[in-house]
Order: C-alpha cells, then structure tokens, then sequence
C-alpha cells in the first residue's frame, strides 16, 4: 500500500518528503527475510527501518543540498605552497558520518561489531543496506564502495605487514579515524584498455616504488589510500603492470608527492569530488605479484561492478516509490493517476526492471558469499554474474528514472525536485568500471575463457526446480527460451560475435532474474514475484510482434501494490 507522507502537501502537487522508504517499498521486508538467516533478519530490522525514515527525510534534504554545492579544490594554500586540498560542504560530510560511521557501511564485511553484530556482516547485508541509502544519496555510494572494495583486494593481496598497517584504518567507524578509500586506473589513453597504461613505476633500494604518470579519472581524489596500476616491467602488455596501494599521506609526515589538477564537472555525483591526478614520484607499496596488476586489480573492479548495479536498482527502486506516490495521490480527470489502465501500465513497466534488478543484487550477493567461503562453482557464478547485472541494470536505470521524472510531469523536471538528480546520476552506471560494450564482451569472455555458462545454467535450473511453477500454459515456453538463451550465449562466445555481445548478455539477465523471481515467490509476502516473472518471460525473452495488441494485464493493480 502507498505509504502517506508525514507533512501535508498540496492536493494536487503529492510531496513525498518524509516517508519511510523502506516501510513504502512492499518488497524491501519479505527479501530481506528470504535471504537472511532468521536471527540476522530480526537483528537487521530496526536498522533498516532507522535507514528508511531517515532516507525519506534527514539524508534525502543533506543530498539535496549537497548536490547543489559540490567540492571545490584548493590547488594552493596562501602562503603559495601546493595543498591539494578538497573542501567539501558539510552536509556531505554528514552524509558520510552517516554511512562510515553509523551504518559502517564500508566496514561490515571485514569486522565484527558493526550494527551490533558478533561478526563480519554478509555481503547480502551490505548490498541491501546501502540499496536503501543510495535512494537517498548516490554520489557518496562510491566512496563506500571504493573503501570496502579496496580492503577486500588488500585482504586477498596484499602483504601481511601491509594489511596489518593498513586494513584498520580503511575500516575504521570512528570516522575521524578513518581513512577513506580510491582507485586510481583510468589514463587518457588507455581508457578501458588497460593494457596502455602508461604511468611508471621504479622499485626503490628499500623495497617501496615511485609512481610517476597522470591518472585522468580519479573519484574520491583524496582518499587515504588508493589503489593505483602502473607499469613496473619493461614489457608491453598487461604483463608489465602491477598494482600498488599510494597513501595520501608520508609515513614520516606530510602530502605524497602526487597533486590534485583539477576537479571534473560532471553530470550527475556532483556531491562527490572526481578528479585528475598528477604521480610526480609518489612513493607507493607493492600488492600482490609483480606484472598481475590487471587480475588483482579486476577483484576490486569487480566488485565495483556489482555495487554499480546495486546502486542502479536502487535508483530504480527510488523512481518507482515517487511515481507510485504521485499517482496515488494526484487526480485528474475526477480519478487518482494509479487508477488509469495506461499509467497502471507505466508502472508496471517501471516495476519490472526494478525488481529484476533488486533480484539479481541478492542473487550475486549470495553467489559471493558461497565463492568467499571456497565454493569453486560459486566463483564461477559470481564471475559471469557480475558483469551480467553490471551491463543490464545499469542501462534500464536511465529509462526507469527518465520514465518516473514523466509520471511527476513538470515539477519533474524543476531541481527542487528528486527526480532530476536520479536521471543525472543513472547514466553514471553504464560508464563507470566499464562501458556496456566493455562489459557485455566481458560476458563472452567469461563464458570462453571461464566456462561459466554450464554453471551459470544449472543455478537457473535450481531455482525454477525450488521456485514456485509457472502456469501449465508458460511451461513449454520457459524450456524454449531457457535453450535459446544458453545457445546464443555460447555461440556468441564460441564464434567471437562481439556484435551480438548485448543481446546475449541481456538474455542471460532476463533469464537469471526470472528464475529468481520463482524462487523467492514461494516465501511468505513474495508471491506476486511469480507473476512478475510471467511478465519476464512474456516481454523480455519470448518473441513479439510489435505491431499486434497487447493484451491486458491481469491483476495489474494487485501487482504494483502486492500488499494489498
């Protein structure tokens, strides 16, 4: 049911200000309890019913704020020495407070204590938490990502002497204390293709190296600690690249020997600083193998990747949750905008792609648990999974956003409002850790290189075998679109169709969330996820005619409001 907001709005202008975004979303409770062991889920759930009012109301007003006041760069103090310092306004730093500090978003999957909890928070923990925070706040979403992602790869690379010093402090929930993290990858001309990296770097007689070359792209710039690729072999090719950890700071005191040149002007995350870094001879640690800088630092990017789609459904999920609240609460024509056919349709269209997406986070979520605990199947899942939502969620968050900016109308349209900075930063998924191209080739080459597709089929197979059934009538067509998905995945990749990359890459999405969607309509308050995956079937796998009209939905009211 469409939750009413606390303050009084204009009758005909529906403000939503105020509400409890997670308590208005009919899916965000039942997911959570069919995916959480029972003591987590009862554990969890003042938090995120605290993480949903404050969403709806405090976060939402500081990034608001903090959108239309974004960092500014000191390039040099008065004195006339370089600084490098980013000032940032306060209620970004907030915000920060709020997501290091209060919910430790960056720290729960690598100590015990946050929220609470007698141990390190599952991945589907923070995924879900921070799906709720970013309907709120996106920009500072990457921060968090990039602190978490760059203490798993530290974790799982880095020398023991080096995680000993370091993981405290990128993990830290004094935030005071803690030491925030980056990476710093992209060069102007190697772009995607890592294997141009230019910047260099020169071991030292005391085993440290010194970094020199211009990173062009560079988010959270000034970050305690980044991870950063250079090439530390005289070879060609990503054989002489290596990863390295630079901290912002000297051990002995002082700012590195690396400068801020300026700050982007981007689109959307304006709230949060990007931008291009100058190495003059940084002095930087050594991660991992020397000349695997690529594989070790695809861990990091990877898991930026599934971020990237998270944050994606949740913007979605925002979407939805505003349009959902105009159309129950604004007239016209002597009826409510959610009692019109066409509009019921609009946002079931909206609702959709949404879902899948929330879907297809838990999903990967869970894989990456099982692959952090040995699974070697589940590795393999998490590798073609990752890009699969990477590349779909992403690119959907641009039309659903763009679709809910309509529902508001013209107030849509006016800054004030949320719906603008949702479609400014949904096209920040389909770029970042990635291209759609990039990624969707990323699909093939996992199916080539990786032979994900097998395992990748029997986890659909599981789920649509525990999963509610679809009706006698779809049975036939799910086997056949079930065949046709695999078959031109694996032609695509045995072939080397690049060109075909996205349509595979999209069937195989469309796949997985639908078996998903079975599976968890047969716990309690999820069984209309079932006849969302009906609507998977019928209008993202199955065959169409265009020009043919298009049945009525059955139940289409019952399916945008599950509860009734």
């Amino acid at each position: 049911m469409v939750q009413q907001a606390t303050a009084a709005a204009t009758p005909n202008i529906p403000d939503s200000r105020g509400i409890n975004l997670f308590r208005a979303d009919p899916y965000a409770e039942p997911m959570l309890r069919a995916y959480l062991p029972a003591d987590l889920h009862a554990h969890l759930l003042p938090h995120f019913d605290e993480l949903g009012r404050l969403a709806g109301s405090t976060l939402d007003e500081l990034a608001a704020v903090a959108d239309k006041n974004p960092p500014t760069l000191s390039v040099r103090n008065r004195a006339g020495q370089d600084e490098s310092r980013i000032d940032k306004h306060p209620d970004y730093v907030e915000l920060e407070r709020w997501a290091y500090e209060r919910f430790g978003l960056a720290a729960m999957s690598h100590r015990a204590g946050v929220l609470g909890w007698n141990a390190p928070m599952p991945p589907l923990v923070k995924y879900a938490l921070t799906y709720l925070f970013v309907q709120a706040e996106f920009g500072l979403c990457c921060p968090v990502s990039m602190t978490d992602s760059l203490a798993r790869t530290l974790r799982r690379f880095g020398s023991p002497e080096l995680v000993e010093r370091v993981l405290p402090q990128v993990t830290a929930l004094d935030f005071d204390a803690l030491r925030q993290g980056a990476m710093f990858m992209t060069e102007q001309a190697a772009g995607s293709d890592i294997s141009a990296t230019e910047t260099r770097a020169e071991e030292q007689a005391d085993g440290t190296w010194r970094l020199s070359g211009d990173k062009w792209f560079c988010s959270n710039p000034d970050a305690g600690f980044a991870m950063v690729l250079a090439r530390s072999e005289a070879r060609d090719g990503l054989a002489g690249v290596s990863l390295f950890l630079l901290p912002r700071d000297l051990p002995e005191g002082g700012h590195n020997h690396y400068r801020i040149l300026r700050l982007k002007d981007k689109l959307g995350t304006r709230s949060m600083a990007s931008g291009e870094i100058r190495l003059e001879g940084a002095l930087a640690w050594l991660v991992g193998e020397r000349g695997r800088g690529f594989q070790q630092m695809a861990d990091m990017v990877n898991n930026s990747r599934l971020s990237n789609g998270m944050r994606a459904a949740g913007l979605m999920r925002r979407a939805l949750t505003e349009a959902m609240y105009v159309a129950a609460n604004r007239r016209a024509f002597g009826k409510r905008l959610l009692d019109m056919p066409l509009m019921q349709r609009q946002l079931l269209k909206m609702t959709l792609p949404a879902e899948q997406a929330r879907s297809f986070v838990f999903q990967t979520a869970q894989a990456l648990q099982r692959a952090d605990q040995g699974d070697a199947q589940a590795r393999t899942l998490v590798r073609i999974l990752t890009p699969l939502i990477k590349f779909r969620a992403c690119r959907d968050a641009r039309k659903v956003t763009g679709d809910g900016m309509e529902v508001r109308g013209g107030c849509g349209y006016i800054e004030e409002w949320v719906e603008p900075r949702l479609v400014r930063d949904a096209h920040l998924g389909s770029i970042w850790e990635g291209t759609s191209n990039i990624v969707a080739l990323d699909v093939l080459r996992a199916i080539r290189k990786n032979d994900c597709l097998p395992v990748l089929r029997r986890h659909v197979e599981s789920l649509l075998a525990e999963g509610l059934p679809c009706a006698p009538r779809l049975a036939a067509l799910q086997a056949e679109c079930l065949d046709k998905a695999c078959a031109l995945a694996e032609s695509a990749a045995r072939d080397d169709r690049g060109d075909l990359a996205r349509q595979a890459a999209s069937a195989l999405y469309h796949l997985v969330s639908l078996a998903a969607m079975r599976s968890e309509a047969r716990h309690e308050g999820l069984a209309r996820r079932n006849d969302l995956a009906d609507l998977v079937l019928l209008h993202r796998l199955a065959p169409r005619d265009p020009c043919a009209a298009a049945g009525p939905v059955a139940d289409c009211a019952a399916l945008l409001e599950p509860r009734g």
